[in-house]
Parts: C-alpha cells; sequence; structure tokens
C-alpha cells in the first residue's frame, strides 16, 4: 500500500538522506555514554562540570552564530547553548550550519557532550562542546503552542488520540507520565509491605483449561498441540489458594486477568490484580490488614493518607467504616433482604425500576440492588461485609448466621476496589456452591461459575483456615491520581482498530484527529467539529479538503447548515 505523507513528513525524509549524503549516521549503531540526567544536573548542579546527556529536542531558538534548545530525556527537561565556534573548531561549520540549524528536527533524538553554567538570567544550562546526531524523527511531533495571551493551541489532548498514540502522549504531555510513575510507586510500596511481613510473590497460569476463581465471561482459545480449548484466566484465585494447601503460609501475587465483558470508565478487558491469601486468618484480620496496607501505600506514593478524587476529599486513615450489606440496602431502600426468596426479590428489583431477567438468582438479584441503588453513596472507604451466600460461592458461611458469608467488599468514591473472603475451606460445602452455580448457567447466567474438579480435589487433601483478599490495581492507580477514567492509569487500553486504515491512505496528525471525531459521531455540523478540533483556519481549510478527496466524508447544506458525514 503506498504511503501518502504531509509535507513535513517529506521534508523530514530530504534531511535524513541530506544527513546520509554529509557521511552522517542518523540511526548509529554504538552506544552513547550518558553520565546524567536533568534532574541530577539540577539538584546537584556545579559550574564548570562536564556532562553528557542525551535526549529529544523539544525547543530551540536559533540566534545566527549561536542557538538555545530544550532537551526533554527522561527525568524532563534542560536547556541546552549551542555555540557555532564550540562545535565547529576548525573551518568546516558544517556541523552548525547545516546539520543543527537545517538538518535537525524537534523531536530528534541527540547527544550532548558539554560544561554546565548559569545563565545570565540564571538558568542552570549546558554549554555544548559535542553534539551528536542519534536518532531521526520522521513525524513532527504534535507540540501545543501559546499566544501572546497565553491561551494554547493544538494541544495534543483528544483521549482517542492518546490512548491509541500513548508514545506520543507521554512526550507532549508531561503530566501523563506522572501517573505511570505513581502506578509503579503503588506496586513497589504493597510487594514491600507484603514483604516485610514474609509473604511470598509467586506465579500462576494466566491459560487455564477452566475459568475459576470469579463470576465472569471468559476469553477462549485452543491450544493446537494439545487439541483442547484454554480460557484466559478471570481470576488467580483457585490456583494461589492451591498453594495454600501445598504448605505455603502465605502468597500473593499481581495477575494480569481477562473477562470478555463491557467497556466503560471503570472496566478494560484485560485488568491489573494483586490477590493475597494467608493462612489461619479471617476475614475480620483481613479487614485491619487491609486498611493497613491502603494507609501504608498512600503514605509511600502521596506522603500524605489524604487526597483528592474529583471534587471528593478522601482519607486513608484508619480505622475504615463497617456496614453489611443487609444494612446497607435498608440504608438507602429501606427493603430487607433477610430471608426473602428469589421472586420476592426480583418483584422488588422490578418495583424500583431495576431491569432484570429470569436467569437472574438471588446472589445477581441482590447485587443488582446493591450496586445501583447503594454502592455509589460510599465515599470514603468502607467495608461491606456480610454478602448473602448465593453471591459469593468460594466463601465460607457466616459464624452465626449460615444465610450469610463472611466477606468484605472495600468501596471508595462509589466503586469497589477490594474484595475478600474467610475462604471457603469445607470441600462438600464447596461442591454444593459449585453445582448451584451450574444450576445458574443452565438457566442462561453466562457468568456462573464452573465446577472445577481439581480444585475440590484440592480442597479434600485439607486446607487451614485462610483469608483472601483481591484489590484492583487499575482502580486503586485511579484513585491516588484522581483519575476518572481507566484508560488514564493504563499505557495501552484496548480499542477498536483504526478505522482510517480501512479506507486506503494513511492520514497526517490533524487528518486524523478530525477522521477520528467523525468516525465515533458519523454525521455532525461543521462549525461543531471545526470547533472540537481545534486547529488553525489553515490547518482546517486543508486537512477537511484532503479528507473529502480521500473519500472518507462529504460536506453538505442542509437547512442552511453546513454538515459533515462519515461517508462508509
Amino acid at each position: 500500500m503506498s504511503i501518502e505523507l504531509s509535507e513535513q513528513e517529506l521534508i523530514r525524509r530530504e534531511s535524513l538522506a541530506k544527513l546520509r549524503a554529509l557521511g552522517i549516521e542518523p540511526y548509529p549503531a554504538d552506544l552513547f555514554p550518558v553520565d546524567t540526567l536533568s534532574s541530577q544536573i539540577k539538584e546537584h548542579f556545579e559550574e564548570g562540570k562536564k556532562v553528557v546527556l542525551a535526549g529529544r529536542l523539544m525547543s530551540r531558538r536559533i540566534m545566527g552564530k549561536a542557538s538555545f534548545a530544550e532537551i526533554q530525556d527522561s527525568e524532563g527537561r534542560i536547556q541546552v547553548y549551542v555555540n557555532r565556534d564550540e562545535i565547529c573548531e576548525g573551518e568546516d561549520k558544517t556541523l552548525y550550519n547545516d546539520v543543527f540549524k537545517k538538518l535537525t528536527d524537534i523531536g530528534d533524538f541527540i547527544g550532548i557532550e558539554g560544561e554546565l553554567f548559569t545563565t545570565k538570567v540564571g538558568e542552570k544550562s549546558v554549554n555544548v562542546k559535542k553534539f551528536t546526531m542519534l536518532s531521526k524523527s520522521l513525524k513532527p511531533l504534535p507540540l501545543p503552542k501559546t499566544d501572546k495571551e497565553g491561551k494554547v493551541y493544538d494541544a495534543f489532548t483528544d483521549p482517542e488520540m492518546r490512548y491509541r498514540q500513548r508514545y506520543v502522549d507521554l512526550v507532549v504531555n508531561p503530566n501523563v507520565k506522572e501517573t505511570f510513575v505513581k502506578r509503579t510507586k503503588v506496586m513497589r510500596s504493597m510487594r514491600n509491605f507484603f514483604d516485610t511481613k514474609g509473604y511470598m510473590e509467586v506465579e500462576t497460569p494466566i491459560l487455564q483449561p477452566i475459568p475459576g476463581g470469579a463470576s465472569a465471561r471468559p476469553f477462549i482459545t485452543h491450544h493446537n498441540a494439545l487439541n483442547i480449548p484454554l480460557y484466559l484466566r478471570i481470576a488467580n484465585e483457585l490456583y494461589l489458594k492451591r498453594l495454600i494447601v501445598g504448605g505455603f503460609d502465605g502468597v500473593y501475587e499481581f495477575a494480569k486477568d481477562f473477562r470478555n465483558e463491557g467497556m466503560d470508565r471503570t472496566h478494560n478487558p484485560e485488568f491489573t490484580v494483586m490477590e493475597i491469601y494467608v493462612s489461619y486468618k479471617d476475614y475480620n484480620w483481613m479487614m485491619d490488614f487491609t486498611e493497613e496496607m491502603l494507609e501504608t501505600v498512600a503514605q509511600d506514593v502521596l506522603g500524605t493518607t489524604e487526597f483528592k478524587m474529583g471534587e471528593q476529599d478522601i482519607s486513608f486513615k484508619r480505622p475504615f467504616k463497617r456496614v453489611s450489606m443487609t444494612q446497607s440496602i435498608i440504608d438507602f431502600t429501606g427493603f430487607d433482604i433477610t430471608g426473602k426468596s428469589e421472586e420476592e426479590l426480583r418483584t422488588f428489583a422490578k418495583s424500583i425500576g431495576l431491569e432484570v431477567d429470569e436467569t437472574m438468582g438471588k446472589g445477581k438479584l441482590i447485587d443488582e440492588i446493591f450496586g445501583e441503588k447503594c454502592e455509589g453513596n460510599y465515599i470514603q472507604p468502607t467495608f461491606i461485609t456480610d454478602y448473602p451466600k448465593e453471591m459469593s460461592p468460594l466463601c465460607k458461611k457466616h459464624r452465626d448466621n449460615p444465610d450469610l458469608t463472611e466477606r468484605f467488599e472495600l468501596m471508595v468514591n462509589g466503586k469497589e476496589i477490594a474484595n475478600a473472603y474467610s475462604e471457603l475451606n469445607d470441600p462438600i460445602d464447596q461442591r454444593e456452591r459449585f453445582e448451584e452455580q451450574l444450576k445458574l448457567s443452565e438457566k442462561g447466567d453466562d457468568e456462573a461459575m464452573f465446577i472445577d474438579q481439581d480444585f475440590l480435589r484440592s480442597l479434600e487433601y485439607g486446607m487451614p483456615p485462610t483469608s483472601g483478599m483481591g484489590i484492583g490495581i487499575d482502580r486503586l492507580v485511579m484513585l491516588l491520581t484522581n483519575q476518572a477514567s481507566i484508560q488514564e492509569v493504563l499505557f495501552f487500553p484496548q480499542m477498536k482498530p483504526e478505522a482510517f486504515t480501512k479506507k486506503g491512505p494513511e492520514l497526517n496528525e490533524n487528518e486524523k484527529v478530525i477522521f477520528d471525531i467523525i468516525a465515533k459521531e458519523k454525521s455532525m455540523e461543521l462549525l461543531d467539529l471545526k470547533g472540537r478540533v481545534g486547529l488553525s483556519n489553515k490547518q482546517w481549510d486543508k486537512s477537511i479538503k484532503s479528507l473529502g478527496k480521500a473519500g472518507l466524508l462529504k460536506v453538505s447544506k442542509v437547512d442552511e447548515l453546513l454538515k459533515v458525514d462519515l461517508v462508509d
């Protein structure tokens, strides 16, 4: 397929050819001996110190025989000063006059060797003694522009573009990188917390013969050599409990799980969880343990237990509030679920406007009532405890009420982020619970659990009293980084394939922005589209005409208004 290049892309390819004609390899193979980072220069500045650093060229101010520029590395930006006679000691000034001024572009990776100095206005900078091309950028970065009034134009803010091209997002939006730095700190803090208590990090299978450990619709694949179906795991619970049977006192795993379900601001089909199982403990102990862990993580990552999520002030300072599920439903609906039949629950659910059907058993009906009428009210961390037995097929019966289970979910900002049990270790009871799930499956519930015969066999060898807890890492990171969408805390969230790739020619960045919006909306007023895109008049006119010529969209007049329609 032929590639349609923008004017800037053509110019950059010409620069690439000219560099090679000058004997300069734009993609050198040998290492570049970096010995410092921008942050280290700023924190430990020494006038006259020799440094070697590398990064992207992000801005440049050419002033005849000298120029100021900014280099961006993994830690931030640093100003560099490039003097023609410093980098070109002899008569040949090609390296400055041609290579740096004309053939080097914003976005190129360059290496710098030089000395630290302070400018007249007090900015810590590098006086460049040697300059090396490390990697030629063939596409222009979508850098924002600021006018004299301070208004920002052409910022790379469209979520669709940012998630598809996270590599660009990370370069031009520095705050995005900070979110993922905090994500790593969250997981590191949790690991340290578990390790200091003597628990062991383990790994369990992602491809499983039975998708167990949760109620969810799985992804299915086929193993050619064994000629059997396999499932991407929906949870790692049953394998971790097998390890407790095998004699480990405490095990935990950071796991990628997969559920073939809907996508929204808090759900992605591939997500990260941490699950931990500790023998000789119960769910009351696990509540205390979870509080302590989250307080520690917040302190490690944020330096405080207080933080904002949207407009809400949230505190991870212990202790957290505890409310039973039965009491919660009474508090927000006035309805007591105790002893109610499936039909009574279904009738009540319908009476309060919930969409329920005949495939839903008692557990799902109660879950629907709680999810719609109660869950969103819990902003501060709150443990919802003592779930009905039908909702928890892997959980031990409550010691005081056999209709309930020893389970809690932790609600924060109206969403569940953790789930924990006193684990069911009675193999006979567990088999009966699985058989109840099988009946739900036969009624049409495609999220009901499978019967895992090998897990039942492991329980028959004996599992000690155990408490387990799973916490959604993605949702926890959303809280601690004040992000309303799960896509903001995933480097590469799941998305539909780019529609424009089916249309033939490759689009430039401005055309992609326009096309991605109209691909979702299908049809909209031209002025609305132009306002959402935020391009200059010249960029807009050129891009909209190009998309029309490519047959991707059409502009028409309807009742005195100009409309833009996607061409199927």
